[in-house]
């Protein structure tokens, strides 16, 4: 059952809650994605299957929750992920797709010891600095930071906007310029036709972050929504271990 709740900023927040004995799993998003996606739908099947818990929800601006998705920016939907997990009793298990990947490792950075585990798909840390910004011509910037926000083509529907907003707080989020401890167990997924978040990114992160069980999977031929039923299962057998290591 769909619930709702106003976080402490005024914002209100969709969510959904399955407790269980045990490590809740907690699926963050990605870019105006939503909690009926096929991972998170797939994830809540699983954890029901295996006594997980699970928690999915949308950050405001986004699916059914309150809010205008342009007012938004990565500092307000971490603070919407903090708020969701903060109704969460007991160890949690990160679990983010694309965006949610750098929302997961913000909270993974602010409270590690509330978590279990992280996987992360398609992870997209640091996207507005390293992959929107440098993207945008000279002349779409200057249109962003004279008008608030530009429009770019999308493959997923209608063309993604990106605002001032966004690019200036994403900077004050970054978590790739400093260092990442992650003392839990962790596992990336990387598709190779990923053209929206290249392998590169994945690598970068791997790289970047330290801690003593911490895996990259990098599957060939899988693009960014890493959804086909080969992919999902290789995501919930990468929640399931973390989940019982």
């Amino acid at each position: 059952m769909i619930e709702r709740f106003t976080t402490s900023e005024g914002r209100e927040i969709a969510f959904e809650h399955l407790p269980a004995k045990g490590p809740t799993v907690m699926f963050c998003g990605g870019y105006r994605s939503d909690m009926e996606g096929t991972k998170a739908i797939a994830l809540r099947e699983m954890t029901a299957d295996k006594g997980l818990g699970f928690m999915r929800f949308d950050y405001s601006g986004h699916g059914v929750s309150g809010g205008v998705f342009e007012d938004g920016s990565i500092g307000d939907w971490a603070a919407d992920a903090r708020a969701v997990m903060a109704r969460i009793d007991g160890p949690v298990v990160l679990v983010g797709s694309s965006m949610g990947g750098w929302i997961s490792l913000l909270l993974a950075r602010a409270f590690p010891e509330r978590i279990k585990g992280l996987v992360t798909i398609a992870a997209a840390p640091d996207f507005t600095e390293d992959l929107v910004w440098p993207r945008l011509s000279p002349e779409e910037q200057a249109q962003m930071q004279r008008f608030g926000k530009v429009l770019r083509p999308s493959e997923y529907g209608d063309p993604y906007p990106y605002t001032w907003k966004l690019i200036e707080d994403g900077r004050r989020n970054l978590v790739l310029r400093s260092p990442l401890h992650l003392p839990f167990p962790t596992r990336f997924l990387q598709g190779t036709a990923d053209v929206d978040v290249p392998p590169q990114v994945a690598y970068r992160l791997l790289d970047h972050v330290t801690g003593g069980d911490i895996r990259l999977k990098v599957v060939k031929g899988a693009d960014h929504r890493f959804s086909t039923p080969a992919c999902l299962r290789m995501i919930e057998a990468a929640v399931a271990k973390v989940a019982q290591d």
